[in-house]
């Protein structure tokens, strides 16, 4: 049945029609208005019915409803994780400085606490709130309590991604690819979807026997699609298969797998074309867009790696992306790295976009 078709005038009308033809049915008439008040409570019925079949499939359920749905097949929707940054002290004479743990900083608007010593002076910072926020401000840093000798405070690398709560999109994607294949006691499925759901992790390619029988690699992309920290590849590790404890079931790995994180690498990748454009429009002026017209390709490329043997750039698609760009009337001689060929990168390498130029000679 559709319920969105079962409308008040609709139900009237079949209502009436099972009364005897010779019986006053005319709107206003004791008939028609003793009808009308069910005919109304059943259309109100019928359209929140409706509403409840959307709430009850995957693919047209949203918030706690597919949350709700996703527990049925062990699958939990990602909550928002803080961001782990590095944070450089030095004291009023410009060398590093130690600060006591705990110590907390204002950066942007959000707020940091001291944690780790990295190094002399360098020390892993953990945004107090969760999410993506934590990763976007770089630069000076306040004190929030006073510390004796303190010179500068600068936030620094992003170690770990913060990242926001699971979206419904990226939820109900996983509870559908989780038919396609079952994870299961260390298969591949099992580990992409443990190692994927740990706080700052993209992609993840899994790579068996690969040291010998019993061993697995697993190498990762942040959650931003990015090369990963040696933070977050120590993190991973731990989480999965602790080092001096590997093989014993001590991580998320089953036992008798020794498993070995690592992160990808980049290749940048340097693009070069001769550009024709329209009146109006010049290098200076469009060349921001070019590269973010570029860069939304590589993230494309990015994306698919963990399911690529080795990814690939293309020129067509470059050059496609650059004549998407308003003002570019024309693309030419375009190059990856000083070769007009497509460029074919390394298994567990993804590409990092490098210099974009325009040749005009």
């Amino acid at each position: 049945m559709d319920y969105s078709e079962q409308t008040f005038e609709t139900i009237m009308t079949r209502c009436l029609a099972r009364v005897g033809a010779g019986l006053d049915k005319r709107e206003g008439s004791v008939i028609y208005d003793a009808v009308a008040p069910l005919a109304a409570e059943l259309a109100e019925f019928y359209s929140l019915q409706s509403a409840e079949m959307d709430r009850a499939f995957p693919d047209t359920a949203a918030g706690a409803d597919l949350t709700n749905k996703a527990k049925e097949r062990g699958i939990f929707r990602l909550a928002a994780t803080q961001a782990v940054r590095k944070g450089i002290f030095t004291d009023a004479e410009g060398a590093a400085m130690e600060i006591p743990a705990g110590s907390r900083f204002s950066g942007g608007s959000v707020n940091y606490a001291a944690g780790e010593r990295l190094a002399d002076g360098a020390y892993r910072l953990t945004c107090e709130t969760a999410g993506e926020i934590g990763n976007a401000y770089t630069g000076v840093l306040f004190p929030i309590d006073h510390i004796d000798g303190l010179g500068s405070a600068t936030l620094a690398d992003v170690l770990i991604h913060g990242e926001d709560e699971e979206d419904d999109d990226t939820l109900r994607a996983r509870y559908i690819a989780s038919f396609a294949g079952m994870a299961f006691a260390g298969n591949v499925a099992d580990y992409k979807a443990k190692v994927s759901a740990l706080p700052g992790v993209g992609g993840v390619k899994v790579y068996r026997a690969w040291n010998g029988g019993g061993t697995v690699k697993l190498v990762v992309t942040t959650s931003a699609g990015g090369v990963p920290s040696q933070e977050l590849v120590a993190s991973v590790q731990a989480a999965i298969d602790p080092e001096g404890y590997q093989g014993e079931g001590k991580g998320l790995a089953p036992i008798d797998h020794c498993v070995t994180v690592a992160g990808v690498t980049g290749c940048t990748v340097a693009v070069s074309a001769k550009l024709t454009f329209q009146d109006g429009y010049t290098w200076a002026g469009l060349a921001s867009a070019v590269e973010a017209a570029i860069q939304g390709y590589l993230d494309e490329v990015i994306a698919a790696w963990a399911d690529d043997a080795a990814s690939v750039v293309r020129v067509g698609h470059v050059e496609a992306r650059i004549l998407s760009v308003n003002g570019v009337l024309d693309a030419a001689e375009t190059k990856l790295n000083g070769t007009a060929a497509n460029l074919t990168l390394q298994a567990d390498q993804i590409p990092i976009l490098g210099e974009v130029s325009n040749v005009t000679a």
